[in-house]
């Protein structure tokens, strides 16, 4: 990769299995949950202890948000527009392919905080992503990254099929340390392994002031 930041991480570890288009692998809606109920359940939680109410963009989202209740604005940044259709708790989608291109379509400082559910590991241009996180949120907005140990693995980028789940979440904080405009990221075992069912890890940070 061209941008400096990435040569941090070892050769390959952005690759996939399947490095076909991103939107055949999408084409298809799929109603389904990928954490189970509990995970759900602790996802919500999650969001409503880090306070993100207002105007919230949900990042590689899909047909459920998993906000409890619902904040007053959700946008849904998803693959699918069907998948979209069906997400009752947002007042909007946009279908956006951020592997292709990371940019995102809405103004500067447009939204009071973000999720990416069970997501993150399918970037493979993380930090131009979160590069664009950081632009569209105001200062003091947090971006919250909830994951278990579930993926597609043929669409999981390599570096993160070969980690371990606490890999995984600094991972996720250096992805933070190394793009623009974050705060220090912080990182939580929602639910650790071996609790009863799916494991839930959150790893987030505030837009810089």
């Amino acid at each position: 990769m061209a941008d400096p930041r990435y040569e941090s991480f070892p050769e390959g570890f952005f690759a996939r299995l399947d490095e076909t288009d991103d939107q055949q692998f999408y084409a298809q809606p799929r109603l389904v949950t990928h954490i189970d109920d509990r995970a759900i359940e602790a996802a919500g939680r999650v969001y409503s202890e880090l306070g993100l109410h207002g105007q919230i963009l949900d990042v590689c989202g899909s047909w459920i948000s998993h906000f409890a209740p619902p904040p007053d604005a959700l946008v849904v940044q998803g693959m699918n527009v069907g998948e979209l259709r069906e997400n009752t708790a947002a007042v909007g989608g946009v279908v956006a392919d951020l592997n292709r291109s990371p940019a995102l379509p809405f103004a500067s400082r447009s939204f009071d905080g973000a999720s990416c559910c069970v997501s993150v590991d399918y970037l493979n241009r993380p930090l131009e992503v979160f590069d664009e996180v950081a632009r569209v949120l105001r200062p003091g907005a947090i971006w919250v990254h909830v994951f278990s140990n579930r993926l597609f693995p043929t669409k999981a980028i390599q570096g993160w099929r070969m980690s371990s789940d606490d890999e995984h979440m600094s991972i996720v904080a250096k992805y933070f340390a190394l793009s623009s405009g974050w705060d220090e990221a912080s990182a939580s075992i929602v639910l650790p392994p071996g609790s009863g069912g799916d494991p839930l890890y959150a790893v987030w940070a505030s837009r810089s002031s």
